[in-house]
C-alpha cells in the first residue's frame, strides 16, 4: 500500500465534519459506512480488545476483498478470511494465539493462493501507522535491515543516513481508509478512554480516514471530563459510536472481561481437526445463524461471559 501524498491527506482531513455531534448508530449502520475493496485497520493487539463486534456487522454484510491492517493478527484473521471480508491481511504476526500455535485457517487460505498475507516486522507496522498519524510520507528505522522480511514486502526502501552514513529502511506510511476499535467507554461524540494497553489505537486513529468506534458502554460527556487523562482519541477522529456490550468476545477487554478461553479452546479444537468445515460450521452457528448481535452472545453462553467477566474485575482491581 503506497502511502497518500499529503496535499491529498490534507484535503481530506479540511473536508471531515470534526462537529461536536451525536454519532451514535447500530453495528449495521456503522457497516454501511464501509465500502467493498477499502481498507481497513483493526485496533487492539492479538487477543485484546480486537472489535469484534464490527467484525460480525461485516460479515453479515457481506463485505468483500477488504485489506486489512493490524499490528498482530488472531482469531479475526480467520474469520475475515473464511468469510471472504478479506482475501489481503498485512499484519507482523498471525497466530491461532500462544496457547494454541499457527493458525490452520491462515495456513490452507495462504498456501492454496486464495488469500495473501502481508508480513512486516512489528517495529515497522507500529511506525507506518505513526507516520500515517504525522502526515509523513515514510518513517526512518533499522528493524528488518538484514532479515528475510525485509525480502518478501514491498515499498521499503534501504538508504544511507545523511548525518552519520550509517544503513536506515524508510518504510511507508499507513493511512488507511476506515479503523475499527474498541474501547471500555465513549460519548455520544467520539471522545473515547481506554484503560490499559493503548496499543496503535491512538496512531491508527489520527492516520485513518474515517474511524467506527464500538463501546462497552456509552458514558456521559460530563463523564468523559471528569477523567480526561483517560480520552486517549478524541472526538475530532470519529466519525461513528456504536455500544456494544461484550464487543470484543471471545477475545478481551481489559478491567470487563478476560478471554473466553473454553470458547476459544473449543474453537481451535473444530479448526486444528478440520480447518475448513471447523470455520465455515463455526460462521454459521455465530455469524450467520444469530439475528443480532445480542444473539451472538446468546450462543456465547451466559456462563462463560459471567466468568469472563469475573476474571476481568478481578485484574483491574488487583
Amino acid at each position: 500500500m503506497a502511502p497518500t501524498p499529503y496535499l491529498e491527506l490534507r484535503e481530506r482531513t479540511k473536508a471531515r465534519d470534526r462537529s461536536l455531534r451525536d454519532k451514535r448508530m447500530s453495528l449495521e449502520e456503522a457497516a454501511a459506512l464501509i465500502a467493498d475493496g477499502e481498507h481497513v485497520a483493526l485496533g487492539g493487539c492479538t487477543a485484546s480488545r480486537t472489535p469484534f463486534a464490527m467484525i460480525w456487522a461485516l460479515v453479515r454484510a457481506g463485505r468483500r476483498d477488504l485489506k486489512v491492517s493490524r499490528s498482530i493478527v488472531s482469531t479475526e484473521g480467520d474469520i475475515l478470511y473464511a468469510s471472504g471480508v478479506s482475501r489481503h491481511i498485512m499484519t507482523s504476526w498471525f497466530s491461532q494465539g500462544i496457547v494454541w500455535g499457527v493458525s490452520k485457517v491462515m495456513r490452507a487460505h495462504v498456501e492454496s493462493g486464495r488469500a495473501t498475507l502481508e508480513e512486516w516486522s512489528h517495529m515497522a507496522m507500529g511506525l507506518r501507522y505513526r507516520a500515517g498519524a504525522m502526515g509523513a510520507p515514510f518513517m526512518p528505522m533499522r528493524a528488518m535491515l538484514g532479515s528475510g522480511v525485509l525480502g518478501r514486502v514491498e515499498g521499503a526502501k534501504p538508504m544511507e543516513c545523511p548525518f552519520t552514513g550509517e544503513p536506515l529502511l524508510l518504510v511507508p506510511a499507513l493511512n488507511p481508509d476506515v479503523a475499527l476499535i474498541h474501547v471500555q467507554r465513549c460519548d455520544a461524540y467520539g471522545n473515547a478512554q481506554i484503560d490499559g494497553l493503548s496499543f496503535m489505537d491512538v496512531d491508527i486513529a489520527m492516520a485513518a480516514n474515517r474511524v467506527i468506534m464500538t463501546t462497552e458502554r456509552i458514558v456521559s460527556n460530563d463523564q468523559i471530563r471528569r477523567a480526561p487523562d483517560q480520552t486517549k482519541i478524541g472526538f475530532f477522529t470519529v466519525d461513528a459510536v456504536v455500544e456494544a456490550p461484550f464487543g470484543c468476545a471471545p477475545h478481551e477487554c481489559y478491567g470487563v472481561y478476560e478471554p473466553f478461553f473454553p470458547h476459544m479452546d473449543a474453537y481451535a479444537a473444530a479448526t486444528g481437526k478440520d480447518p475448513e468445515k471447523g470455520v465455515a460450521e463455526y460462521l454459521d452457528r455465530f455469524y450467520h445463524e444469530p439475528k443480532d448481535w445480542n444473539g451472538y452472545l446468546e450462543r456465547i453462553g451466559v456462563g462463560d461471559m459471567l466468568d469472563a467477566a469475573r476474571r476481568g474485575r478481578t485484574i483491574h482491581a488487583d
